[in-house]
């Protein structure tokens, strides 16, 4: 997946993220952990939303991201906001050229798109050996009961001037297994009635609080902690 039509709308489908929220949780955590780090790496970074504000903060900002178009536009937000941040295009199951780094940050779930459990052991090992001795990895998940709650087996839609999508969740066979399927509707002109249209599937796995554990202790992580928002 390649993500150039979909990085164009991204900042749009993402309009309302809590981002801010999600800043705040990080520097709460890096506080309460007394952490003296200032280097950060945004893991799955999309669009630099995060980043940019970490960066803002004074934190020496890192993103990375498996696609180019986001990390275009991510660049060019972080050029209008005049905050200098290293983009890296890389592929997290491939983490590789980070030694001694502060803190790990991945957010918006893009650890539920590691769907293969020996690939998610191989990407904890993989920033496990690219911490500080004292550093932190801070990232977030879908749960497994807000996925059977609130996303399997639904669907849905919105729409506004210039773009419109449906949404359908589907469970798959495993448990915590999901496959979204997106169409996107999006207007060509400013001033048209021209839409064009385009298609996504975004494949997710979930797993139980315990199984998430498991897998950080058995790649060395220790003083594990889980936070909810629900």
């Amino acid at each position: 997946m390649t993500y150039h039509l979909f990085a164009a709308i991204y900042d749009q489908l993402m309009e309302h993220a809590p981002y801010d929220k999600w800043v705040l949780f990080t520097e709460k955590l890096i506080n309460r952990k007394s952490s003296k780090g200032k280097e950060i790496v945004d893991l799955g970074c999309g669009t630099g939303e995060i980043t940019i504000r970490l960066a803002q903060l004074g934190y020496t900002m890192t993103g990375v991201d498996m696609s180019t178009h986001m990390l275009s536009k991510a660049s060019q937000k972080a050029f209008t906001n005049n905050v200098h941040i290293d983009w890296i295009q890389q592929d997290i199951r491939q983490l590789e050229g980070f030694t001694d780094i502060d803190i790990f940050i991945s957010y918006c779930d893009v650890m539920n798109y590691i769907t293969d459990k020996n690939e998610l052991c191989e990407v904890f090992e993989r920033i496990q050996k690219s911490l500080s001795s004292n550093g932190l990895f801070i990232f977030d998940i879908h749960s497994l009961y807000y996925a059977q709650e609130f996303l399997m087996d639904r669907t849905f839609a919105d729409e506004t001037e210039a773009l419109a999508y449906i949404w359908h969740c589907q469970s798959g066979e495993k448990m915590g297994e999901m496959e979204h399927f997106l169409t996107f509707f999006q207007k060509v002109e400013e001033n048209g009635n021209n839409y064009v249209r385009f298609d996504e599937v975004h494949h997710q796995q979930t797993y139980e609080i315990n199984i998430y554990e498991q897998l950080l202790k058995s790649r060395g992580f220790t003083k594990i902690e889980f936070y909810s928002d629900i």
